[in-house]
């Protein structure tokens, strides 16, 4: 879950720079907007054609070894040479899912060509891979031959190495955890050139731990190796409309496995989207084959409505099934962004628009990036709210409570998720307290909350300070032993992020593994490039002068 909203709005008699280049809560895509990004996607498109037509054949341990060599040609330079310059990649800020945007320019910026698919190691029923393999380019070669990743998330652009040194979960994660309890090894190259594989029980296992959620701090990965799971073509899926609270939050906690390890009935696939405080739609999906007697539905063709729409409509028509196909429903959630595209084009989801122009759907997150300048994103900072949440299921009624108070903004979607126990000094997630695992087992319930958009308060024109609201939501999440997504936006001080994730182990392996000195500690990494403070601080006249780090 990464939705992301950067500049939607972009006239060409404005400077790029003016905030009047944005229209929150009444913000929509022009067709010239429109235009440029299906050009772009194109563009994008062309591209890795022509780096697939023209790469060298190559093996993927010379190209490796290339990467190897930048970092010891770096190593070698007289630390006046470096100028504080620590390493970091360089694939453009632009291409980027995060809603930040890091300062490679001031770093030594390494090439990561690495785009293949390596092995599928059907006995092991794993897929070895490259870091810059993305979500679209796995479904495309796992689906057709049997085989889907344990975790895989809805948006297409995503990295399978992105996700392994951040985060990801899906609606699958009730059983399987977050991504990373997926990753059977990591290939990485250290701070000083050399190439070492971590897994879970060799010489390395201190790095396994370490490895996911370091977002690039601990080293440069160049492979890793991923469970899969054998699918069926079809995914079941019953959408349950619930009128109460408690009764959806019950029916969550139930079928996700939250208050015993064997449920009566434990669902492949369950998610909730909450349409206020008193109105959710629960969906539970299991594999399946095709079944003449259920409609089927193509939920990710151009033309059908956003999914989350579709989800909705099941509050007056009643509980039903569908037969979806199983990569339509993986990512079902695309072409709206879960519902974020709504408050950049209000009409996205009308029936002629969706006929005749839904193709040009979604904007690319990497041309939303690419033509944000620092001005708009410090003014859009203001008016959206873009979190990935992970806290105890069992405190779900209170997580609405507050987002509600806080932003005002459904849908707000809730996808339950292990969180595995795995002892003391075991990576920067901390252990779930002993009360809220789940009886008989090493683990707890969580859930992702995300909440993506324009705040109700943005729309109704009232004052909101973007930074109380999430200060506030951190501070509920640190006591409730939850964590934030890092790929967003955070608010907490240096010693606030510490208290939210152990470093314990952290700082023990970039001692070890040569990090120290070469790659940027993880909170400078995440934290925003703005001064949020300042911006927070600052009035709605003088936004565009808050301070830019």
């Amino acid at each position: 879950m990464t939705p992301f909203l950067g500049s939607v709005h972009h006239d060409s008699n404005s400077s790029r720079d003016s905030p009047d280049c944005i229209m929150p809560g009444d913000a929509m895509i022009t067709h010239g907007p429109m235009s440029s990004n299906f050009i772009f996607t194109l563009v994008l498109q062309a591209r890795a054609l022509l780096r697939r037509l023209t790469r060298t054949r190559t093996r993927h341990d010379d190209r490796v070894r290339v990467i190897q060599a930048q970092v010891q040609e770096w190593k070698k330079l007289p630390a006046e040479g470096r100028c504080g310059r620590l390493l970091c990649t360089s694939r453009p800020n632009w291409l980027s899912l995060s809603t930040t945007f890091f300062q490679k320019q001031k770093h030594h910026r390494v090439d990561i060509p690495l785009y293949d698919v390596l092995a599928l190691d059907e006995d092991a029923m794993s897929v070895r891979v490259e870091p810059m393999v993305t979500i679209g380019d796995i479904t495309d070669y796992l689906i057709p031959r049997g085989y889907s990743l344990a975790v895989t998330i809805e948006l297409v652009d995503a990295t399978l190495g992105g996700l392994a040194f951040g985060t990801g979960m899906s609606t699958h994660s009730h059983k399987v955890g977050l991504y990373h309890e997926t990753i059977m090894s990591y290939e990485v190259v250290l701070g000083d050139g050399s190439l070492v594989t971590a897994t879970a029980t060799n010489d390395h296992s201190d790095l396994f731990k370490a490895l996911p959620w370091s977002h690039g701090s601990l080293g440069f990965l160049v492979a890793l190796t991923l469970k899969i799971v054998k699918i069926k073509p079809y995914i079941k899926l019953t959408y349950t409309p619930v009128q109460g609270q408690k009764k959806y939050c019950d029916m969550l906690r139930e079928y996700s496995g939250a208050n015993e390890a064997k449920p009566q009935y434990f669902p492949d696939y369950i998610e909730g989207t909450i349409f206020s405080s008193d109105s959710a739609v629960i969906m539970t999906g299991d594999y399946s084959e095709y079944d003449r007697k259920v409609p089927v539905n193509h939920c990710s063709r151009w033309y059908k409505p956003w999914f989350y729409k579709h989800v909705q409509s099941f509050l007056q028509k009643g509980e039903s099934v569908e037969l979806i196909p199983l990569r339509d429903y993986l990512l079902r959630h695309n072409r709206s962004i879960f519902w974020v595209v709504e408050d950049m084009i209000s009409f996205g989801n009308n029936p002629i628009f969706r006929f005749l122009l839904g193709w040009l759907l979604p904007p690319k997150p990497a041309f939303l990036k690419f033509t944000t300048t620092p001005g708009v994103r410090a003014y859009t900072f203001t008016k959206q709210v873009f979190q990935d949440i992970v806290l105890p299921l069992q405190e779900l009624e209170r997580q609405i409570e507050i987002a509600t108070e806080l932003f005002d903004k459904y849908p707000l979607l809730v996808y339950p998720c292990r969180i595995i126990d795995h002892g003391p000094m075991s990576g920067q997630l901390g252990r779930p307290p002993s009360k809220y695992l789940v009886p008989g087992t090493d683990y707890g319930m969580y859930n992702d909350l995300g909440v993506y958009g324009v705040p109700g308060k943005v729309k109704d024109k009232n004052s909101y300070n973007p930074v109380a609201a999430m200060r506030a939501m951190e501070q509920f999440t640190r006591e409730l032993g939850g964590y934030s997504f890092l790929y967003a936006d955070i608010f907490m001080t240096g010693d606030e992020f510490q208290q939210m994730f152990d470093l314990s182990l952290y700082a023990v392996v970039r001692r070890k593994y040569h990090a120290e000195g070469a790659f940027p500690h993880l909170y400078d990494k995440v934290k925003p490039e703005i001064n949020v403070f300042a911006i927070g601080d600052a009035n709605t006249t003088d936004y565009a002068e808050a301070e830019i780090k």
